[in-house]
């Protein structure tokens, strides 16, 4: 089985491309390795230096930084796609009215975008940041994982490599009996299903749902009707299932480390974006009338809780005036 895993995603397809960007990935290193090293000099006098958890709490905060200074481009994600989604029934007009010319077709379409401020890449932005820190840890956990040829750890990152103890640490730090270096291929199958198969499975299973969750809640909750069909629709109900299997598969070759990444990243978006649909949805979406609806019971509840004013004083009628009567002076006397 392990042969048919190896075959199935050989990691060694990855040497020749990661041989050429080496030295383009250095800083990258550099940067996870020194953020890596100072969250665990953060936890470890919680859990100690050599404690799985703290590598593993290690690289959650790692996640959460990254996903801190990649909100504003999270925020004009949900803005483009959005727009995006908005933007398809005016598009099958166009595919309509110049689908016989390719050329005119794009340039009206391109010219719809941009008088709607919708861009189609901006939704690929955040997992494409993203995608150079997840190879840079993966290469550091990675290294962590293998040794050369006196039997140590390869320390990828300068924080790393003038900190040899903090490599071994991470090479021998485990959550659940599995090392954090460790992946489901490499553990093999020589004693059996081991704690390694069992963390790296749920980590994927957890990734993957995480993932589609995600996805699902933005075409059913923040998605009109109009633009749940036609060809961009059917674009993204594939991805929707083609997403998770992939990251699904790919998972075995990645360490429990890298996975804990992804799954705190996943969730963390799913988190985010639910915020986001539940305080700015769409106008004619379902969330938009949740939305709605909420705001209505809001001015209700708003209505109900003010006290009634006080009812002013009337003003004194005409039989309530009491007119005084003059006093009769007394007459003097000669």
């Amino acid at each position: 089985m392990e042969a048919l895993l190896t075959m199935l995603i050989p990691l060694s397809i990855w040497d020749p491309f990661i041989a050429v960007g080496s030295a383009i990935m250095q800083p990258l290193y550099w940067v996870v390795s020194g953020i890596l090293v100072l969250f665990h000099s953060l936890w470890s006098p919680l859990f100690g230096p050599d404690n799985g958890w703290t590598w593993a709490l290690s690289i959650v905060s790692l996640t959460v930084l990254i996903r801190i200074l990649l909100i504003p481009l999270f925020v004009k994600q949900i803005k483009s796609s959005r727009a995006m989604q908005l933007l398809q029934p005016k598009v099958r007009e166009l595919q309509k009215k110049y689908g016989h010319d390719r050329e005119k077709l794009g340039q009206e379409t391109m010219k719809l975008y941009k008088e709607h401020n919708a861009n189609p890449l901006a939704s690929c932005l955040p997992l494409l940041l993203q995608s150079p820190i997840f190879i840079a840890l993966f290469r550091v956990l990675d290294g962590a994982a293998r040794t050369d040829a006196q039997g140590n750890p390869i320390a990828r990152g300068h924080w790393l490599e003038v900190n040899p103890e903090l490599v071994r640490s991470l090479n021998e730090a485990t959550i659940f009996g599995a090392r954090i270096s460790d992946t489901f291929v490499k553990a093999g199958f020589d004693h059996g299903i081991t704690s390694v198969h069992i963390v790296t499975i749920v980590l994927i299973l957890a990734m993957t749902a995480t993932l589609f969750v995600t996805q699902l809640q933005l075409m059913r909750k923040n998605m009109p009707p109009e633009a749940l069909t036609g060809p961009f629709a059917q674009q993204q109900k594939m991805m929707l299932y083609l997403f998770p299997l992939i990251f699904a598969i790919g998972g075995i070759n990645f360490p429990v480390g890298v996975l804990i990444y992804w799954f705190a990243s996943n969730l963390w978006t799913m988190g985010q974006q639910f915020y986001v649909i539940r305080r700015n949805p769409a106008p004619g979406t379902p969330a938009y009338d949740a939305w709605e609806e909420r705001r209505k019971h809001k001015g209700k509840a708003l209505v109900a809780a003010e006290p009634e004013p006080a009812p002013e004083p009337s003003a004194p009628t005409a039989s309530r005036v009491v007119r005084q009567q003059p006093r009769k002076q007394p007459r003097s006397r000669r």
